[in-house]
């Protein structure tokens, strides 16, 4: 098992999707049993935007040489790319931004996103180049925004699965930990709901699908 950890707060360890990121990843390390699961970090926030070479890469009919390859954020698209390939399990700590993700997991998408490498052009669309594998997403919210008492859209869960299904990553669990900013009774009620929810799932409960 190879575990890809993506954090996308500006508030790293401390945030409440970081918190909520641990708990399944400690479900999925005990699933794991003897077998000690690689863990792979990677802090969004930290990532660089992609740069004109990125861009001239993308709109160019064919893959650009091996030199511009190696170049600024196609670099770093390469090494983003393959950490995703390798990877059988995906955790992603996020919060919820203005309604949809923040621009740190964005720029972490424009990364492995990329046509002719995770995915390719078919007269029926966009179709994903690589194989599928878990991914669970954290989620934290100042306000409400799946329940009954949402009072703001959500625009994250719907375009997250919809992009990471353009790679070819379709089986894709959203956790959440919303109304953060209600007060400490309202965050503590929604700690016990979302690890209520993990604990629930079946593959981190201990049935998890072979991989």
């Amino acid at each position: 098992m190879s575990i890809l950890h993506i954090t996308c707060s500006p508030r790293g360890r401390h945030s409440e999707s970081y918190r909520l990121s641990q708990r399944i990843l400690d479900r999925l390390i005990a699933a794991a049993g003897d077998s000690k699961p690689e863990i792979v970090e990677i802090d969004a926030t930290a990532l660089p935007h992609v740069d004109q070479d990125y861009a001239a890469a993308l709109s160019a009919s064919a893959d650009p040489a091996d030199d511009i390859l190696a170049r600024g954020a196609l670099r770093q698209s390469a090494q983003l790319i393959q950490a995703l390939q390798d990877a059988t399990h995906i955790v992603i700590a996020t919060p919820m931004h203005n309604f949809t993700v923040p621009s740190s997991l964005k720029v972490w998408i424009d990364h492995v996103v990329r046509v002719r490498s995770t995915f390719r052009i078919t007269p029926e669309g966009k179709t994903g180049n690589l194989p599928d594998r878990p991914v669970y997403v954290a989620i934290s919210s100042g306000g409400e925004f799946s329940s009954g008492a949402a009072r703001q859209p959500d625009f994250l869960t719907p375009y997250l699965k919809h992009v990471l299904g353009t790679v070819g990553l379709q089986t894709v669990t959203f956790f959440s930990v919303e109304g953060t900013a209600r007060g400490e009774d309202a965050l503590q009620a929604a700690r016990r709901r979302a690890d209520a929810d993990i604990a629930a799932h079946p593959s981190l409960a201990g049935q998890a699908h072979a991989w």
